[in-house]
């Protein structure tokens, strides 16, 4: 597990991570290195971004908006040399409704400043219009302004891929930040092809990670016939699926082409699991139990805190903790 110092200023800096191994019995293999085109797909890289996307799976904020619901962290990864973002994605009891929602929605908002460039309302304005934004982007100007030659990291899983989505291409085309790698997992279209057009231009180093037959990348529904009016991905699918032959069954991550759409890749079965959904590269992304605004924070030794004066120590032990909520209102960071 990668070590990860939390800098948010104003809250406690602490993090603890849980991990669930997805039960499987097969061997990875992957399809790694630079394409024609220059993208460079890192099987390392996605393998350490999905750990931090399931931190969100196990209730563990520390930005936290309460009227909305939506969690997101903001730390210094010392082994990426880099700061990482993730947001927390849709929880398993509510994932349910969410899809079928996602099914009938509509290309509803204007993104701007973008002739023709159409997005899903509601993932846009979890982003901008909450109070994830701010204390995001205050966070990483400030990290910046104090650490030399950091990337940027971004990542999260189901809608928190949708969030992480509009999150990089914020910090690019609003904030000037540059070296943004973005890693989604089971991630919603949240835009039409002019969108994910521009997108692509601003933030190419991009993985969006499907497996096997998870629905949720099959939502909202793409169609080929009206592209400008239909959802359409952006990015490089990076699709997980498996392969089995007479003596081994086994994970091929297979790099798809830069269309976005690759009719060979994910969209070549039929998106129908829920399982799929949950579970990527061996980590469960689901807790076991479930909370609208709560936390649970799990003793881990090899986790430590940084200190007020900057010392680093050893994490001491919690066990658990419910947030207390002082503004019925408005947002809580813990």
């Amino acid at each position: 597990m990668a070590k990860l110092l939390l800098a948010l200023a104003g809250v406690p800096k602490f993090l603890a991570i849980l991990l669930f191994l997805c039960s499987s019995g097969h061997v990875s293999a992957e399809r790694s290195g630079k394409l024609d085109d220059g993208f460079n797909y890192n099987h390392t890289l996605a393998q350490i971004m999905v750990e931090y996307a399931s931190v969100g799976f196990q209730l563990v904020e520390l930005i936290v908006d309460l009227q909305h619901c939506l969690q997101a962290f903001v730390g210094v990864a010392e082994d990426l040399h880099g700061i990482v973002i993730a947001f927390r994605g849709t929880q398993k009891n509510s994932i349910q409704n969410w899809m079928e929602d996602l099914y009938y929605r509509r290309l509803d908002l204007r993104y701007p400043g973008v002739k023709g460039a159409m997005v899903h309302r509601g993932f846009y304005t979890a982003y901008h219009n909450t109070t994830l934004r701010p204390r995001i982007v205050t966070t990483v100007l400030g990290i910046l302004e104090s650490i030399n030659g950091l990337s940027v990291y971004v990542t999260g899983h189901s809608m928190g891929g949708a969030l992480a989505a509009f999150c990089s291409l914020d910090l690019v085309a609003n904030h000037g930040i540059q070296n943004i790698r973005t890693v989604t997992f089971g991630q919603p279209r949240i835009g039409n092809i002019v969108f994910a057009e521009f997108f692509n231009s601003l933030v190419p180093q991009t993985y969006r990670m499907t497996h096997e037959h998870d629905m949720v990348p099959h939502l909202p529904p793409y169609y080929s016939l009206f592209p400008h009016r239909s959802f359409h991905h952006f990015g490089r699918e990076v699709w997980i699926h498996k392969v089995e032959n007479e003596s081994q069954s086994y994970d091929v991550e297979t790099v798809c082409d830069g269309s976005g759409e690759d009719p060979t890749c994910s969209r070549s079965v039929a998106g129908n699991s829920i399982p799929d959904h949950l579970c990527y590269m061996g980590l469960s992304l689901q807790a076991d139990t479930w909370s609208p605004c709560s936390f649970i924070l799990t003793n881990n030794e090899n986790m430590t805190i940084e200190t007020e004066d900057g010392f680093i120590i050893k994490m001491p032990l919690l066990l658990e903790a419910q947030a207390e909520v002082q503004d019925p209102n408005g947002p809580q960071l813990f």
